[in-house]
C-alpha cells in the first residue's frame, strides 16, 4: 500500500473521530493428494471514518482511497454522528483516551517468493509424505498467509502505522482403518511473511513424523468412557478454553449483555493456580503471535489481567465500555476490514504457566485421559462450552496409555477452572487461531497444560 499522509486531513476534524486506512491481502493454497484443488489470492482495501458525538456514533467507508474519498468519509461520518446525537440525545461526555504514536512492519527484508516458488515448497512437502508414507490414504496441506496494513489517525493524537502478516501452513493425513477413515490435522507458522516463518520444505520431516505416529496411534485407539473424568488438557486445549470459554465472557459488550460474568469483579471463580491474561504484543519478553500495539480506536494498548490466582480482575473494553465502567481503555477495539467498525475483540490471550512438570501431571493419574488437540467447538456467555477432541491417549497407573478416537469435552468453564490442581510449567501458542466474533480476526491463544476434572464423552 503506497504512504499516506493522514496527519492532513486531521483539520477537517470537528468532533472526536478516527480516520482509518487499511489493505489486507491473503492468499491460499491447497493441495490434495498431489493436486492443486485451490490457488487464490485477493486483496482488499479502502478508507474509513467514524465520528462520536455525545455518545452517538457515526460511520462511513469506501472502497477508494483518494483525497477525495478521504475527505467525503470524514464528511459523512461527522454528519451521522450528529443527526444520530440530535434523534437519540444521549448526552454522554468525551471518550476516556490514551493516544500514542508508533509505526510497527513486519515486512519480511528477505526477496520474495514468487507464487510458482511457494506451489513448488507445497509440492516437496507432499511428495515427502507421498513417499515416506505410501499407507496413508489422504493427504493435505493447505497455505493461507495475511498481510494486515493500516494506518490510522485519531482527533485525540494517535497515529499508527502498521504492517502485521501472518503464515500457516496446515498438513491434514488420513488413514483407512476397519473402512472408516481416522485424521489427524496440525497447523504451522505464525507471525511474519512467508520467508520469515518458513525456510524449506525439509524442515518439515520431523513434524510429518511425529503427525503420522499419532495419526497411526490414532487409528488403533478406542473409545473413551465417557463421564466427570480427571483429566490433562495439553496446551493447544487449554488455549481454545482460554479464548472461548473465558475471554468472551469478560468482554465488556457481552458483559452488558448479561455473560455470566457481569458482576463478579473481586470474586473467586478459578483455582488460585490459573492466571489468564490477554496481552497486548509482548508476552514473556517475546513479540505476540498477534501483536497489537495501538487499536483500531488509537488508544494505547496494554496487557488486560483477567483472572489472577483465581480472582476475577477486569474486562475487556474499547473506549466506550471503559466509560460506562469508570475504567480504562485496554486497547481491545479491532476490525478486520476497512469497512468494519471496531469491535471488543481478544488479542493474545493465554492462561499462564505454573510449577509441574507434564511428566510428573501424567504421573499423579492413575486413570483419566491426556487431551492433546481440539478442533471446532463453541461456547456460549454462561461460559458453557463443547470442543470436539481430536488427539488423546489414556493414562493408566501414571503412564500413557492408548490412544482414544475422536470424542468431545464439555462443561462450564469457570467451574471447570475451579477443578484445576496442577499446571505445567511450559506455554505453548496456538499461532494460527481465527475469531468469529461477528468478523473474522486472527488471534493468539496459549496455555500451559492444566489438570482438572471434565466432562468426556465415549461410548
Amino acid at each position: 500500500m503506497k504512504t499516506i499522509d493522514l496527519c492532513q486531513y486531521k483539520e477537517l476534524f470537528s468532533v472526536y473521530t478516527e480516520l482509518r486506512v487499511q489493505k489486507n491481502t491473503e492468499l491460499n493454497i491447497t493441495f490434495v493428494n498431489g493436486n492443486i484443488v485451490k490457488n487464490s489470492q485477493s486483496s482488499t482495501s479502502g478508507v474509513s471514518a467514524r465520528a462520536y458525538l455525545n455518545g452517538a456514533w457515526g460511520f462511513a467507508s469506501h472502497a477508494e482511497i483518494s483525497d477525495e474519498t478521504i475527505k467525503k468519509v470524514i464528511k459523512e461520518a461527522t454528519d451521522n454522528a450528529k443527526f444520530l446525537d440530535a434523534k437519540v440525545n444521549k448526552r454522554k461526555g468525551p471518550l476516556p483516551s490514551r493516544p500514542a504514536s508508533i509505526e510497527k512492519d513486519f515486512s519480511t527484508k528477505k526477496s520474495r517468493l514468487t507464487p510458482k516458488e511457494l506451489i513448488h515448497f507445497l509440492k516437496e512437502i507432499d511428495e515427502m509424505i507421498s513417499c515416506k508414507y505410501p499407507k496413508i490414504a489422504s493427504r493435505k496441506i493447505f497455505l493461507n498467509t495475511i498481510d494486515i496494513e493500516k494506518y490510522l489517525l485519531t482527533s485525540d493524537g494517535s497515529y499508527l502505522k502498521a504492517m502485521i502478516p501472518r503464515s500457516n501452513i496446515y498438513i491434514s493425513l488420513s488413514l483407512i482403518k476397519n473402512g472408516e477413515p481416522v485424521t489427524i490435522t496440525d497447523a504451522y507458522g505464525g507471525r511474519g511473511q512467508f520467508e520469515d516463518v518458513f525456510s524449506s520444505p525439509s524442515d518439515f520431516e520431523e513434524k510429518i513424523d511425529e503427525l503420522y505416529r499419532h495419526l497411526v496411534n490414532k487409528s488403533e485407539g478406542v473409545l473413551p468412557e465417557p463421564g466427570i473424568k480427571t483429566c490433562i488438557i495439553d496446551a493447544d486445549i487449554a488455549g481454545v478454553l482460554a479464548h472461548e470459554a473465558i475471554g468472551h465472557t469478560v468482554e465488556a459488550d457481552l458483559v452488558l449483555g448479561g455473560s455470566v460474568a457481569y458482576g463478579k469483579i473481586g470474586e473467586q471463580v478459578a483455582s488460585p493456580l490459573i492466571s489468564i491474561i490477554d496481552f497486548a504484543n509482548t508476552c514473556f519478553d517475546e513479540t505476540c503471535p498477534v501483536p497489537v500495539f495501538i487499536d483500531d480506536e488509537g488508544t494505547e494498548a496494554k496487557d488486560a489481567i483477567l483472572i489472577e490466582n483465581g480472582v476475577l480482575k477486569s474486562y475487556i473494553h474499547n473506549k466506550e465500555s471503559a466509560q460506562y465502567f469508570g475504567v480504562e481503555p485496554t486497547g481491545n477495539a479491532r476490525a478486520y476490514l476497512f469497512s468494519d467498525e471496531p469491535l471488543i475483540r481478544m488479542r493474545n490471550t493465554a492462561i499462564l504457566p505454573g510449577n509441574d512438570t507434564l511428566e510428573k501431571m501424567i504421573e499423579s493419574i492413575d486413570d483419566g485421559y491426556y487431551l492433546v488437540k481440539a478442533s471446532n467447538g463453541q461456547a456460549d456467555t454462561t461460559s458453557e462450552f463443547m470442543f470436539g477432541v481430536t488427539l488423546g491417549y489414556e493414562i493408566k497407573n501414571g503412564k500413557l496409555g492408548r490412544a482414544i478416537k475422536d470424542t468431545t469435552i464439555s462443561g462450564v468453564a469457570f467451574d471447570v477452572l475451579k477443578t484445576v490442581t496442577m499446571v505445567s510449567n511450559e506455554i505453548k501458542w496456538i499461532s494460527s487461531g481465527w475469531c468469529g466474533k461477528k468478523q473474522p480476526m486472527p488471534v493468539g491463544m496459549a496455555g500451559p497444560a492444566i489438570k482438572c476434572q471434565i466432562n468426556i464423552g465415549g461410548r
